[in-house]
C-alpha cells in the first residue's frame, strides 16, 4: 500500500468514526487523538498490521490525513494516538530483543525515576550562505545532525534559521513484580515522553511508583565510547506513542449511576457498617473489632488544613500485634485487594531508606534524584508492613515523621525536598518472646519503640489462647473452606465494596454535630478524671489529647462508613468504643489495674515511674550520709520502709543501671553517675 492510499484510508477512517471527537478535542484545546486499534483493525486489517510493522511511516501517514480533514487551523499539528493493543503484542522488558527494534510494541511497568520536562530538537531549518537555499534536516538521533551539502555543492558551514522545539521527559520503567518468575531480576528500560505526553494531567500519570501502560516504539540509541568513536553495542529506548495508568487509587475509580443507586441504597441500611465489616474479609474467622477498624480505616477522617498553616491528619493507623498463626497476616493480604492503591512490603526486606525516599543518580540528567520509598509511593493509599517488630530500629525510626506530619523530608547530595505522603499505615507485629504470657502486661511484650507505638491510632492484641467452643467453629469454618475454594456468599461483592469505599472518601466529608462534640467531651473528661488521686499527688494519666484526635478521626469515619455528612453521637459512640477496646487491651496498669497512657506513650507506668523517682532519692539521700559507695541492702531498708520491696527494688537499680544513671563498683554496692 502507498502512502497515498494509506492516507486516503486513514482519512476516511477518522471521517467515519473519530469527526466529532477530533472537533470536540480541538474545543478543549487538546493536541491529540487517542483512536481504538480493534476498531481500527476492523476497518482496515491490512492498514493495522502496516501500523505494527512500520509504526514510523504509518503515523506520519494518520496524521497528514488529520490534516487534510476539514477541521480549525488549530489541528494542523494533531498527533494520533493508539490503545487498545491486542495483549500478543505486549512485551516483558526482560524478553525485548533486536528483532523488535522499530516495531509498535506494548509494555507495562512501574516508574522507578523522572527526569525533568526538556525542550528537545525535532527539525532544523538551514541557510546556505552561497546560494540562499533553505534545507530542512529531521532531528530523529540523539545527536544535533547538520545537512551534508547544499544542492549548488557547497559542504558545511550552513546557518541554522531555526529549530522546532518539544517538550520531552525521560522516565525509568522497571517491570512488574507479578510478571517476574523466581529469582528473576526485574529489568529496566529508558521510555522517552513528548508533546501532550508531558502536559501537567498527564506527568501525574508518569509520577515514580505509578503502574502505566506504553504502547511506543523500540528505537536503538549508538553508545559515544570516550575516545569519540562509536561502540558496536547499541543502548535501547522507547519512544512513547501513548501512556495508561494501570494504577487506582480513590480518585480514579468510575462509579457509573446504576452502581451509584446501589451504593446509595446499601448506605440507607441501619446496620451499613456491620454490613461492610462481614463483606470485608469473609475468609478470615472472628476478629469483629479489627474488620471493624480497618472499614473505618479505608474510609478515614477528614483531613484539615487550618488557616495558619497547620494540617491536621485524617488517615488511621492500626497496629495489629499478635500471636503467630492468629490471622494477621491474612486480614492485610485480604486489605491488598479491598484497596485501590495499595502496598506491602515485611520486616527484614526494607529498609528506612525503602521506606521514605533515597537520592540516586540520575541516568537521564547525570545528577542526582529522588527515589520515592514505599510511604511514598503508597499517597493517598494504604501501606501493609507485615513483621513491623523484625526491622532494624534505626530504620523503624525513619517512619515517626511519615505517621505523623505525613510527609518525608530529606537533605542528602545537595538535594532538599519535603515529600508529600498522605498515606494510611497498617502494620502487624509479633510479641517480643514470639507468643503473649499471659502473666506479663501486653505492653512489656511489645518490642516496639513507644515514640512509634504511641503513633497508631488502634492498637489491637490478637490472642491465640485455647477454648473448645470457639476452636471448634474455627475449624470448621477452615476446613469447609478448603473443601470448597469459592468464599462463601457476603453481602457486597469486592469490586462493589471498593467502589462504595472509594465514593465516601470521593464525595463525602462530615463535620461534627454539637451531639457528637458533647459525646467525646464527656468521655475525655471522664477518663482524665478518672486518674486523679485522692491525696492530691502526682496520678496516671488515662489517656491524653493524641487519643482525643484518633476518636474524633474514628467518628468521622464512621459518618463516612454511613455516607453520612454529619457526625452523630451514635458515630462518637463507635469511636470510644473502639479506643475504649484497645486502650483496656494494652493500657492497663497490672499494679493498679486502671488505664494509663504512660504505658503506651513512654513504656513505664505512672505506678512504676513514681517508684523509680522515690529509689533515686534514697540514692541521693544515702550519698549525702554515706559517701559516694552506697551499699546496695541500705537501699533496699529505706525502700521497704516507703512500701517498695525487694524485688521491685533490684529491677528498679537494673534499669537505672542500663539508663547510665548509676553504676556498679563492686558488688553490692552502687554509685551514682555525673
Amino acid at each position: 500500500m502507498d502512502v497515498a492510499e494509506q492516507i486516503n484510508r486513514f482519512q476516511e477512517f477518522f471521517e467515519g468514526y473519530y469527526k466529532g471527537e477530533l472537533l470536540e478535542n480541538v474545543r478543549k484545546g487538546k493536541e491529540s487523538i487517542i483512536i481504538d486499534f480493534s476498531l481500527f483493525s476492523e476497518f482496515s486489517h491490512e492498514l493495522a498490521e502496516l501500523l505494527l510493522e512500520e509504526p514510523r511511516e504509518t503515523l506520519k501517514a494518520a496524521e497528514m490525513a488529520v490534516q487534510n480533514i476539514d477541521l480549525p487551523e488549530e489541528v494542523k499539528r494533531f498527533k494520533v494516538r493508539i490503545k487498545n493493543l491486542p495483549k500478543e503484542h505486549k512485551t516483558l522488558i526482560m524478553n525485548i530483543r533486536s528483532r523488535h527494534l522499530g516495531k509498535l510494541m506494548l509494555i507495562e511497568g512501574t516508574v522507578r525515576q523522572k527526569s525533568d520536562v526538556r525542550p528537545h530538537v525535532t527539525s532544523a531549518r538551514f541557510e546556505c550562505p552561497q546560494c540562499g537555499n533553505t534545507l530542512t534536516v529531521l532531528q530523529l538521533d540523539s545527536k544535533f545532525k547538520e545537512p551534508h551539502r547544499c544542492g549548488c555543492g557547497r559542504k558545511g558551514q550552513f546557518r541554522l534559521l531555526s529549530k522546532e522545539l518539544v517538550d520531552a521527559q525521560g522516565i525509568v520503567l522497571e517491570e512488574l513484580t507479578k510478571d517476574l518468575e523466581g529469582g528473576a531480576q526485574p529489568k529496566r528500560i529508558n521510555i522517552l515522553l513528548k508533546n501532550d505526553l508531558v502536559s501537567p494531567m498527564s506527568e501525574k500519570k508518569s509520577n515514580p511508583g505509578n503502574g502505566v501502560r506504553i504502547i511506543g516504539i523500540l528505537e536503538e540509541i549508538p553508545i559515544i565510547l570516550r575516545n569519540g568513536t562509536q561502540s558496536t553495542k547499541f543502548d535501547l529506548l522507547i519512544t512513547a506513542n501513548n501512556l495508561e495508568s494501570i494504577d487506582e487509587d480513590y480518585q480514579s475509580i468510575e462509579i457509573n449511576d446504576e452502581e451509584k443507586e446501589e451504593i446509595l441504597k446499601i448506605s440507607k441500611e441501619p446496620l451499613v457498617i456491620n454490613k461492610l465489616r462481614d463483606s470485608l474479609a469473609p475468609g478470615v474467622y472472628g476478629h469483629e473489632e479489627i474488620k471493624e477498624a480497618l472499614v473505618l480505616q479505608f474510609v478515614g477522617g477528614v483531613s484539615k488544613l487550618r488557616s495558619d498553616g497547620v494540617s491536621t491528619r485524617g488517615d488511621i493507623h492500626v497496629l495489629l500485634i499478635g500471636d503467630p498463626g492468629a490471622g494477621k497476616t491474612s486480614l492485610m493480604r485480604r486489605t491488598a485487594v479491598v484497596a485501590p492503591k495499595s502496598r506491602y512490603v515485611s520486616g527484614k526486606g526494607v529498609s528506612g531508606a525503602g521506606l521514605t525516599a533515597s537520592v540516586v543518580k540520575d541516568e537521564f540528567l547525570s545528577g542526582w534524584s529522588l527515589e520515592a520509598g514505599a510511604l511514598v509511593l503508597a499517597h493517598k493509599g494504604i501501606l501493609m508492613i507485615d513483621e513491623l517488630d523484625k526491622m532494624n530500629k534505626e530504620d523503624r525510626s525513619a517512619m515517626h515523621e511519615g505517621l505523623e506530619s505525613q510527609t518525608i523530608s530529606i537533605s542528602k547530595a545537595n538535594i532538599q525536598a519535603t515529600l508529600h505522603c498522605q498515606t494510611t499505615v497498617l502494620a502487624a507485629a509479633n510479641p517480643k518472646f514470639g507468643r503473649f504470657d499471659p502473666t506479663e502486661p501486653i505492653v512489656k511484650q511489645i518490642d516496639l519503640p513507644p515514640a512509634l507505638i504511641n503513633r497508631f491510632d488502634l492498637i489491637f492484641t490478637v490472642k491465640d489462647i485455647p477454648n473448645e467452643k470457639k476452636d471448634e467453629i474455627m475449624a470448621g469454618f477452615i476446613l469447609d473452606m478448603h473443601k470448597d475454594s469459592e468464599t462463601k456468599e457476603v453481602a457486597i461483592n469486592t469490586d462493589l465494596l471498593r467502589k462504595y469505599l472509594a465514593y465516601a472518601k470521593q464525595t463525602i466529608f462530615p463535620k461534627l454535630t454539637d451531639a457528637s462534640i458533647k459525646r467525646l467531651k464527656e468521655y475525655y473528661i471522664k477518663m482524665r478524671s478518672s486518674g486523679k488521686s485522692e491525696e492530691g499527688g502526682q496520678s496516671p494519666v488515662p489517656i491524653s489529647p493524641r487519643q482525643l484526635e484518633a476518636l474524633i478521626r474514628l467518628s468521622e469515619a464512621s459518618a463516612r462508613a454511613r455516607l453520612s455528612n454529619e457526625v452523630t453521637a451514635e458515630d462518637s459512640n463507635r469511636a470510644i468504643r473502639l479506643v475504649d477496646y484497645c486502650l483496656r487491651q494494652v493500657g492497663i496498669d497490672p499494679t493498679t489495674g486502671n488505664i494509663d497512657i504512660d504505658l503506651i506513650a513512654t513504656g513505664i507506668a505512672h505506678s512504676e515511674r513514681s517508684k523509680i523517682l522515690v529509689v533515686k532519692e534514697i540514692i541521693n539521700e544515702l550519698e549525702g550520709a554515706i559517701g559516694k559507695e552506697i551499699p546496695v541492702e541500705e537501699v533496699v531498708k529505706l525502700a521497704n520502709e516507703k512500701g517498695i520491696s525487694r524485688d521491685n527494688v533490684d529491677m528498679i537499680l537494673e534499669k537505672l543501671k542500663r539508663s547510665g544513671d548509676i553504676f556498679e563498683p563492686k558488688k553490692g554496692i552502687v554509685s551514682r553517675t555525673y
